[in-house]
């Protein structure tokens, strides 16, 4: 391939040669005018689905006004969104930025700042959970502890932990004089789609509270009401000190943001953190539209029913095709069925037939509708997965040797 046919864009994707020109709702068309029901929402982003028509006056009316004027000045749709935000959950603060992982990198930083401005500036070590994922800067990867993200980079920052298991005691024989806090996805998205359940979390905020430690939730894939509440740690009916969000807060504009109290809030004074883009104007037009959109009555009801219908779905699918799927996991509308074969063999035979998922670790494959998904989606998407079961167990009985093993890291692209 000579220069000028090559891509510029650099290689650090394993993407498909589909090219989408436009969306509808759950729906995503080609530029050859093939529609793919898109179960993948750009990895949990478009909570709104594709084109929705609040998220398109809202981006409108603001391009009309104002796109970006930096943080050295109050922007009014930043005020906006920081209070509505703060009014529907625990937090007293808001920092915004543009990805999920500058959201993680922030709560890092406050989480360690409070207790410096606390008079303990020994404490600096997180603790964190095996399969774990929180964005891709040095120290989220340090957080999460992932080997083979971390090869290649020089030394890994240090002050990060990570216990194996979900478990209470384990996590207690960690703490010391040096730790800050507790870093956590209520369930765990790349990581193979685990939720870590109510009653887990509840222990750990004994825990931080016991210890005098931080307790920081990850809910840049859970949040905006991916799991049928507007966060997922709702469920467990306790709050965090300091959280992150992404992903969907934004339907598909780069949009983030870490919440915090008022006491973790306080330690972030002039000169400890800033972003150029973060909360611009246009963003949280965007944003508000989107919370707005999400808090309308009926809308988390709607959530919560329609993974009851495809859980129940999928549970059929289940006892058709054991040698196929072994196991449903998640919460709300981020599910995953782990495989037999190499969940990338699922994952392509599930784009064959017009169905986009993502790959996740323990050789999962995650499904992440928008959350304005319809019954009518939901049995497409059985009938495509029914459809690659059936291609799939043929190929496994004419050729039972060709299944490669199933690759145990989780998808390189998440």
């Amino acid at each position: 391939m000579s220069k000028t046919d090559a891509s510029h864009v650099m290689p650090t994707y394993n993407r498909s040669e589909l090219r989408f020109q436009r969306g509808e709702g759950a729906w995503l068309i080609t530029d050859s005018d093939e529609r793919y029901l898109d179960f993948g929402s750009g990895i949990a982003v478009n909570a709104l689905g594709h084109s929705h028509p609040k998220l398109i006056a809202a981006l409108k009316a603001q391009s009309e006004k104002l796109w970006h004027v930096s943080n050295l000045y109050t922007i009014p749709e930043q005020e906006h969104l920081a209070d509505a935000l703060c009014a529907k959950t625990f937090a007293d603060n808001v920092f915004f930025c543009n990805s999920g992982a500058e959201a993680a990198e922030g709560m890092i930083k406050a989480m360690r700042r409070y207790h410096a401005d606390n008079g303990a500036p020994e404490r600096v070590t997180l603790i964190s959970f095996a399969g774990a994922f929180h964005g891709r800067t040095l120290a989220a990867l340090a957080a999460a502890g992932n080997q083979a993200y971390l090869q290649g980079f020089g030394p890994a920052p240090q002050g990060f932990v990570q216990c194996a298991d979900f478990d209470i005691a384990k996590v207690e024989a960690l703490i010391d004089e040096t730790t800050a806090g507790i870093l956590i996805e209520p369930v765990q998205g790349e990581g193979g789609v685990r939720d870590v359940g109510p009653e887990f979390l509840r222990g750990l905020r004994a825990l931080c509270d016991k210890h005098g430690i931080l307790l920081g939730f990850d809910e840049v894939q859970s949040g905006i009401g991916r799991t049928g509440k507007l966060f997922a740690h709702e469920w467990a009916e306790i709050t965090p000190d300091v959280m992150a969000i992404a992903k969907g807060i934004g339907g598909g504009f780069p949009l983030g943001a870490f919440l915090t109290t008022q006491a973790v809030g306080a330690a972030m004074q002039p000169g400890t953190h800033g972003s150029t883009f973060g909360g611009n104007p246009l963003g949280c037009a965007v944003g508000m539209a989107v919370l707005e959109t999400v808090c309308e009555d009926g809308f988390l009801e709607h959530v919560r029913d329609i993974d009851g219908f495809f859980r129940q779905q999928l549970a059929g699918l289940l006892d058709i095709y054991p040698d196929i799927f072994t196991e449903i996991r998640g919460r709300g509308l981020l599910l995953g069925l782990k495989c037999k074969p190499a969940n990338t063999d699922i994952v392509a035979a599930l784009r064959a037939q017009k169905l986009l998922t993502v790959g996740a670790g323990d050789n999962v494959v995650r499904f992440l509708p928008p959350l304005t998904a319809t019954h009518d989606d939901m049995r497409a998407a059985v009938e495509a997965i029914s459809a690659a079961c059936e291609t799939l167990r043929a190929e496994l009985k004419a050729n039972p040797e060709a299944n490669p093993k199933a690759d145990p890291k989780a998808d390189p692209n998440a």
